[in-house]
C-alpha cells in the first residue's frame, strides 16, 4: 500500500474559504494527513482575469507544495481542486514558464483530483482556453518520469425542483453555461458545468449523481462531507 501524503486544496472561483472548511476537516479525517486550503480572496479571483492574476495564486501554491512535500511520507503530495482550481493546478504541474516563471509541480504532486473544472467550453475564457491549448487533456499522466495520477469529479443533478437537487439559481443559469460549454442547453451537470467539460480526456472518471456545483446551486455540493466521502472513496480506491 501506498504512504498516505498530504493534500493540498485550491478552490474555485469566488468562492470563500470559509464554503471548504467542512471538505478540509472530513479530508483531515478520512486521510489522516495535513490538508492546506490556499487562501484566496474575491479580489485574488477578479485579478485571475489576467495571467499575472494567475501567477499570484500559483506562486502561492508552490511555496505551500513544496512545504508539504517536505512533510509528505512518500515525498509528494495529493492536489485537489474545486472548479477553476482544477484548471489552475493543472497549469502548476507544468515546468514550461508562466509569466516569467516555472513551476513543474509533477516533481512534487503525483495526484490531481478535480471537483466540476470546466476543462472545455465553446466560449472559454482566454486563460482556460490557454491551458487547454498547451496542457490538453491528462496531459502528464502517461509521462516516462514525475507522471501523474488525474482523477476527474463531475456532479449531475436533476434541474426539476420537485427533485430537490437543484436550487433557483442553477434552474435559472445551467442553460444557459451549459450551451455556452457544450452547445447544448439539455446536457447534464452539475448546475454550471456539464459532464462534457467536466470529465478531461485521459483522466479517471468519477460521476457523482445529485452532486452540484456548489452550494449556491444545490444543498449536495462536492464540498459537503458525505459527498466528500464518495470522491475520496474513489480516489483510495486505486
Amino acid at each position: 500500500m501506498k504512504p498516505a501524503q498530504p493534500i493540498l486544496v485550491l478552490g474555485g472561483f469566488l468562492i470563500s474559504d470559509q464554503a471548504y472548511a467542512p471538505l478540509v476537516a472530513c479530508l483531515e479525517r478520512l486521510s489522516g494527513q495535513p490538508v492546506v486550503l490556499i487562501p484566496v480572496s474575491k479580489l485574488d479571483w477578479l485579478l485571475t482575469l489576467a495571467p499575472f492574476g494567475w501567477a499570484r495564486l500559483l506562486d502561492r501554491v508552490a511555496a505551500a507544495a513544496a512545504e508539504l512535500a517536505a512533510r509528505s511520507a512518500s515525498g509528494r503530495i495529493t492536489l485537489v481542486g474545486h472548479s477553476s482550481g482544477g484548471i489552475l493546478l493543472r497549469l502548476f504541474l507544468a515546468e514550461a514558464p508562466f509569466e516569467g516563471r516555472s513551476y513543474g509541480g509533477r516533481a512534487l504532486a503525483n495526484t490531481l483530483v478535480m471537483l466540476g473544472s470546466p476543462h472545455t467550453a465553446l466560449k472559454a475564457t482566454a486563460m482556460r482556453a490557454r491551458v487547454a491549448r498547451q496542457l490538453p487533456g491528462a496531459f502528464f499522466a502517461g509521462a516516462e518520469s514525475d507522471p501523474v495520477r488525474y482523477v476527474a469529479v463531475a456532479g449531475a443533478i436533476e434541474l426539476e425542483e420537485a427533485a430537490g437537487q437543484a436550487s433557483a439559481t442553477a434552474r435559472r443559469l445551467a442553460p444557459t453555461a451549459y450551451r455556452n460549454s457544450s452547445g447544448n442547453s439539455q446536457d447534464r451537470g452539475d448546475g454550471l458545468v456539464p459532464l462534457s467539460s467536466a470529465l478531461l480526456a485521459g483522466a479517471e472518471a468519477v460521476v457523482l449523481e445529485g452532486v452540484a456545483h456548489g452550494g449556491a446551486f444545490g444543498p449536495v455540493w462536492y464540498g459537503t462531507p458525505a459527498v466528500v466521502e464518495r470522491w475520496w472513496k474513489a480516489v483510495r480506491a486505486a
